[in-house]
């Protein structure tokens, strides 16, 4: 696992083949930042599926209304239309580039519409550059992304197993 510089902008999310781990960019956008912490803390990203896997392009997930795998609420046919019952996020957008391992804030056509949705980029795609959030990269466990099954949505989905602040991590 790499060095944590900064433990209370750090997220570990596990999954099935190993431990992700992300760096946030507190310091470029701090809402994003703010609202993936309090929703981990929240335990709401906790078995969630990624519904939206394009190979050579992003691993989307945190649909927190319609995708936690564990919820009597789980629906695959909803999933990656719901949010969080927090307000949406206004954008962000920064000069930082959609590199290869950066998380992006998922929305709707609406700039601002962002919520509790998110996705990992598996290549440099910079053609989202400026027009999503850039709010963390991963630091170690990007083998472990590239594993995530693919599909629109995938027949049967990954999820994160758990999400958390490394702060809280003992």
């Amino acid at each position: 696992m790499a060095e944590i510089k900064d433990p209370e902008n750090t997220i570990i999310i596990a999954l099935k083949d190993g431990a992700v781990v992300i760096e946030l960019l507190a310091d470029v956008a701090p809402q994003h930042t703010a609202r993936m912490k309090e929703l981990a803390r929240a335990g709401k990203y906790d078995n969630v599926a990624f519904h939206r896997v394009i190979d050579g392009f992003m691993a989307q997930t945190g649909d927190v209304e319609h995708a936690n795998m564990a919820s009597e609420n789980y629906n695959p046919r909803r999933a990656g239309t719901g949010g969080s019952d927090l307000p949406d996020v206004p954008a962000e957008f920064s000069a930082l580039p959609h590199d290869r391992g950066t998380l992006g804030a998922a929305r709707s056509m609406n700039p601002n519409s962002a919520n509790s949705q998110f996705f990992i980029n598996f290549n440099d795609n910079h053609f989202l550059n400026r027009q999503y959030t850039v709010y963390g990269r991963v630091i170690s466990g990007m083998e472990f992304v590239d594993k995530i099954v693919r599909g629109e949505p995938p027949a049967n989905p990954d999820r994160m197993i758990s999400v958390k602040v490394a702060a809280d991590v003992a």
